[in-house]
């Protein structure tokens, strides 16, 4: 069965936003499914669009910032 976004139901987002960079965390369920939190990262490319990439490694700075954010989708979920 292909993704069909109608069927993903998002109940909280918050995005941090850095230098050249952000970081969103969101709580989503899928057709009714656990919910369960996501995080992505998206770096601003020279043309100044966002574009997606994988998160892997946060500095310390990110990591105080995104957190308490990562808490408060706990407490969605």
């Amino acid at each position: 069965m292909p993704y069909d976004k109608t069927l993903d139901v998002e109940t909280f987002k918050q995005v941090k936003e850095f230098e050249d960079t952000r970081v969103t965390v969101g709580v989503f369920s899928y057709n009714g499914g656990e919910k369960k939190m996501q995080i992505v990262r998206e770096n601003l490319d020279q043309t100044g669009n966002w574009r997606f990439t994988k998160l892997g490694r946060v500095t310390k700075d990110e990591a105080k910032e995104i957190i308490p954010v990562m808490m408060k989708a706990v407490e969605n979920m």
